[in-house]
């Protein structure tokens, strides 16, 4: 088993759709009956009641409790949670003496009811107990010695049903807090998606220019890389109109994404730039797969901003997999005039939103802007 799996059924888990009105009924029935049978069988077993007179003092405690119950959660709780955070805290403290004056309340009342058709418990530890019930007047039942002296009776009574009903409510918040979550995730990965269409609409276009007009003096030049560049812009543009449109591709085919990019960027500049690309380790990309187009922003900019600089001018790309873990690490010089900008824009805070989403608590990204260099480092954990 996965140590996972817990943690994936509760994530999939739908408790309102669990827990529906047939299954509230059903639930609060077993809790009313278990309470019962315990109940029943305690005024039998521990008091030495005959069953039919257990059965009445049963019923009695088992209506005094669900007439509390419902009244406090699903009339004063609602009223008191509308308010503020001080008028909800005053509601609930008071709603305490407030339910268990109720709950003496209503015991008195079934107990006079209870007399006057002639039921008594006749034997046992409680015997004569509804005749002697029924002589106390309203006010001395529930006079405020009394309820003193119930008052850890009436709690420890409710407190069983009001613990459930918390846990179930406290299941259902969480519940709700998940699927908000997920909705929101949801929401910014769509989000993300649309700056990554748009990110891959400005590639079309705004390379497929200047690769065109590459290729249009090698075709003047009858240069032999003519038909290499037309494949790899042929793999290019088939990766980012078809392949790049889910949330993950195998590694292989991003390097070679980004590696065609780079050489075709590459053939903008005189052979004498430094523009170097390192892949290592190829072997170890098989089964692996990454987020579509991820570090494409940076090698973008890298070009955009990068050889530019009136002292020492490069771009130095390398990539390397070891133990399923992608290193990625791009230098480029920038102007001195552009040290104090925002290098990047939309496309590093667009990586950065993928990467929080996408492999939370499984990457490391640092971008140092350190002088004449732009350095970007990043460190993915991927999965098979």
């Amino acid at each position: 088993m996965p140590d996972n799996y817990f943690a994936n059924k509760i994530d999939t888990f739908d408790f309102n759709q669990f827990y529906n009105k047939k299954r509230r009924l059903l639930f609060h029935s077993i809790m009313w009956l278990l309470f019962a049978s315990f109940l029943l069988l305690s005024y039998i077993l521990a008091y030495d009641i005959p069953l039919f007179h257990s059965i009445i003092l049963t019923l009695r405690m088992a209506i005094c409790n669900m007439a509390v119950f419902y009244i406090f959660f699903y009339m004063l709780l609602p009223k008191a949670l509308e308010g503020g955070k001080i008028k909800a805290i005053i509601l609930l403290v008071l709603s305490i003496p407030f339910c268990i004056y109720l709950w003496m309340a209503i015991t008195y009342f079934i107990t006079l009811v209870y007399n006057s058709l002639g039921f008594d418990v006749p034997t046992g530890e409680l015997k004569g107990i509804i005749s002697k019930a029924a002589e106390q007047s309203f006010t001395q039942a529930l006079s405020f010695k009394r309820v003193l002296s119930q008052i850890i009776i009436v709690i420890s009574l409710l407190s069983p049903f009001f613990f459930v009903k918390i846990l179930f409510e406290i299941f259902r918040m969480y519940d709700r807090t998940l699927k908000l979550k997920e909705q929101k995730m949801e929401m910014e990965i769509q989000n993300i998606n649309m700056e990554k269409d748009f990110l891959k609409a400005q590639l079309n276009p705004h390379f497929l220019f200047n690769t065109l007009n590459n290729l249009y003096s090698l075709a003047i030049k009858k240069d032999n890389q003519t038909p290499e560049v037309i494949l790899n812009l042929s793999e290019m543009m088939s990766y980012t109109l078809y392949e790049s449109n889910t949330e993950k591709v195998p590694l292989d085919k991003e390097l070679d994404f980004i590696k065609n990019y780079f050489e075709l960027e590459k053939m903008r500049y005189p052979a004498d730039k430094n523009i170097q690309i390192n892949i290592s380790d190829r072997g170890n990309t098989s089964g692996l797969y990454i987020a579509p187009l991820l570090t494409f922003s940076c090698i973008e900019n890298a070009f955009k901003y990068g050889l530019r600089s009136q002292k020492e001018q490069f771009i130095l790309l390398d990539i390397k997999t070891e133990n399923n873990t992608f290193y990625f690490q791009l230098e480029n010089d920038i102007e001195i005039m552009n040290q104090d900008q925002s290098v990047g824009g939309i496309g590093l805070k667009n990586m950065r939103k993928r990467l929080a989403l996408l492999y939370p608590e499984q990457h490391e990204l640092r971008i140092e802007n350190t002088g004449n260099r732009f350095k970007v480092t990043l460190k993915i954990v991927l999965e098979n």
